[in-house]
């Protein structure tokens, strides 16, 4: 058995920076790997896919951010957003 890792294809590494930069509110807005995905012939479909999964994830982050915000400064409880840890977008994806 080798040692020596096998690197991801470009066109995952792009996809991981894609939908991470989104999550994460980067100012770059991923459009540098959205073009570098295209031009690796990935479809619109699979750029679109990790698209929403990645404003899903940031979006039902903030949610429960200020949920939980919520519930330690208002006195009233606020029920938290999303009682598991993962939800599946508007169109059915799985972000697990």
């Amino acid at each position: 058995m080798s040692d020596q890792k096998i690197p991801l294809h470009a066109s995952i590494v792009a996809l991981v920076s894609l939908a991470a930069g989104i999550a994460a509110k980067h100012p770059a807005m991923g459009l540098c790997q959205v073009q570098r995905l295209r031009s690796l012939g990935v479809s619109e479909d699979h750029i679109q896919t990790a698209v929403e999964i990645a404003r899903h994830i940031r979006d039902e982050a903030a949610q429960k951010l200020d949920a939980a915000f919520d519930e330690q400064s208002v006195a009233a409880p606020v029920v938290a957003v999303g009682g598991t840890c993962c939800t599946p977008t508007a169109s059915g994806q799985s972000c697990c």
